[in-house]
């Protein structure tokens, strides 16, 4: 036990002394992150996205789709679940949710043959929004009213016979720096693990570092478990250091459970250490690990949801996007930090970390090599 105390201690006082390691692993990630949020970190934009949820299924309501998805604005995708729909606006994902009713094909027929509409004066077509963004209300509201407006004007007798029914959702405000946030602290927790572990095992296999400690009474596990206490002390103390930055400087917050939070530090810790041994075995020399990491961390940087919006990504990467681990690290400490989620909403995440974890542990310890 002592041995595995002492090399813990070892390998923190490395991280400490190495005034490039520091720069690179932390200070980095945090001028990064303060570039970024001042930059952008009231985020916005004025994209408009919308989901269209048709209840009616019939030819007017598919005709007033196509009235609606014309327009240059609002961009539009057909759903059919609303609760999924409202979710999706709640978290900000979307900015409006338009449900035409049952019965709206029904008043357009009876408009259109008698010229009037039985005990009201218009059918309605409810438009959800997102109440605490009233740029992209203001502007999607107005070009809705005007596309609905010209619906109107086509019909027989023209009247204002189909008008939007506006009803605001309380949706969760964030900015373009609470997105950042969590997406630096995968990103610092990858690169520390995978490209660090990579290239020092690789670096003390050419010293004989490890063939020395071989000729000891020191076990392989307790080294390896020496190696993961030292960088899990590291990564929870460099995840502080970016949340109290932002915090400070941006006002973000943690909304959900800490612990849970810290137990995704600590699995994607182990996630990317174990890809960092399987490089480090595969690696003849320290300058051939950190190509390899970096030719597996660098596509994960953009890929990864750190720096943009998954769902942004073409349609044809979506699959490849969503087996990387850093795609679901970033994901599970952004739902935890920004909207507050439990592991009933996150078990996906934690299950597909989980499996890359035993999966790279496995492959890591058959090619792990002293000498």
């Amino acid at each position: 036990m002592s041995g595995y105390f002492q090399l813990v201690l070892a390998q923190l006082r490395i991280f400490f002394r190495n005034r490039s390691v520091i720069f690179f692993t932390l200070l980095f990630p945090v001028v990064l992150m303060i570039a970024l949020g001042s930059f952008l970190g009231n985020g916005g934009g004025v994209s408009l996205s919308a989901t269209l949820i048709d209840q009616d299924q019939t030819p007017a309501s598919r005709d007033l789709i196509g009235s609606l998805e014309k327009q240059q604005v609002v961009s539009f995708s057909v759903g059919t679940d609303e609760t999924k729909a409202m979710d999706d606006l709640k978290q900000g994902d979307v900015q409006f949710v338009v449900v035409i009713p049952v019965g709206y094909g029904k008043d357009i027929t009876e408009i259109e043959q008698t010229g009037s509409l039985s005990g009201r004066n218009s059918t309605q077509v409810q438009v959800f929004y997102d109440e605490t963004n009233l740029t992209a209300t203001q502007i999607g509201l107005s070009v809705l009213n005007q596309t609905v407006d010209q619906v109107s004007k086509g019909l027989t007798h023209y009247n204002q016979w189909v008008t939007i029914q506006e009803r605001g959702i309380q949706a969760v405000n964030l900015k373009y720096i609470d997105f950042l946030v969590p997406g630096i602290v995968a990103m610092m927790i990858m690169s520390n693990n995978l490209n660090g572990v990579a290239a020092q095992i690789a670096a003390w296999r050419e010293r004989g570092i490890l063939r020395r400690m071989q000729s000891t009474p020191l076990r392989a596990s307790t080294f390896i478990a020496a190696q993961i206490t030292a960088r899990l002390i590291l990564n929870g103390f460099q995840a502080m250091i970016v949340i109290l930055i932002g915090s400070l400087f941006f006002g973000t917050q943690v909304n959900g459970s800490w612990f849970l939070l810290v137990c995704f530090v600590i699995l994607g810790t182990l996630t990317f250490m174990s890809i960092g041994f399987i490089i480090a075995a595969l690696a003849k020399t320290p300058e051939s690990a950190s190509p390899i990491a970096g030719f597996i961390s660098f596509p994960m940087l953009f890929l990864g949801g750190i720096f943009f919006p998954i769902k942004n990504m073409p349609d044809w990467l979506q699959p490849v996007v969503q087996l990387i681990p850093i795609t679901h690290l970033s994901t599970a400490l952004r739902e935890v930090m920004n909207i507050g989620a439990d592991l009933s909403v996150l078990w996906p995440e934690a299950l597909l970390l989980g499996g890359w974890m035993v999966v790279a542990f496995a492959a890591a310890s058959y090619s792990f090599k002293w000498e």
